[in-house]
């Protein structure tokens, strides 16, 4: 049986919940999605390709996958250092309730906030400030995953497909020729960030060569 080893794109689908309590906090599965309150329209669920040690899931659980059997189930336990990590004292702040309001946010426990750029939680109000806590939200939770690997990808094309979709949100028509990648796109891209695509395509799908990026043009109605 094959093993999926780093730099491989698999397809995977799993579920992620916390060790303590089973609280489902991710899932690819749209069925646990609904019965979890997980469930967004604007979400496509459905397994994942990912390239194995990319960073597109968590990097502990990337790790325990490698070496891992294609269509088995899994279960794999991940510890606080190995999942979002421990909570950092550094990473709680006190910010003025007035900077807040000058937003027109009225601040109170719970609610989730975003202060220069950092998203966070307001752990307290009163006084005229605010505890934030600026950590992630399952920092210090030690978890568990579930996952499954469908199949190792071998066409070219879906394995670009996948990476601009995953690290850029780009949807695209893409075919492989001879080691030539056409990519065709709905609008023009800068050419620096093409030039990072090729870059990050090239890296990961060695028998692509170049790349010509397609805008498509519209039918006129």
């Amino acid at each position: 049986m094959a093993k999926a080893k780093k730099g491989d794109f698999i397809e995977v689908e799993y579920t992620g919940t916390l060790k303590d309590n089973n609280f489902v906090f991710d899932t690819t599965d749209i069925e646990v999605a609904k019965a979890n309150n997980l469930y967004e329209s604007k979400t496509e669920f459905g397994p994942a390709i990912i390239c194995l040690g990319q960073g597109q899931l968590l990097k502990g659980l990337e790790e325990e996958i490698e070496g891992k059997e294609i269509e088995k189930d899994l279960v794999i336990p991940l510890p606080t250092e190995k999942a979002f990590g421990k909570k950092d004292a550094k990473m709680i702040k006190m910010i003025p309730s007035s900077a807040f309001r000058k937003q027109r946010i009225e601040p109170q426990p719970g609610l989730p906030v975003n202060v220069d750029g950092m998203s966070g939680v307001i752990k307290t109000a009163s006084g005229g400030r605010c505890l934030v806590d600026f950590n992630h939200p399952l920092s210090g939770k030690d978890v568990v995953y579930t996952v499954k690997i469908l199949r190792i990808v071998a066409d070219d094309a879906e394995k670009i497909k996948s990476f601009l979709k995953l690290s850029l949100r780009l949807k695209a028509d893409v075919e492989v020729k001879e080691g030539k990648a056409e990519i065709s796109i709905k609008r023009e891209i800068p050419k620096e960030i093409q030039s990072v695509i090729e870059d990050g395509i090239k890296g990961l799908v060695k028998t692509v060569k170049s790349i010509n990026f397609k805008v498509e043009k519209e039918e006129k109605k």
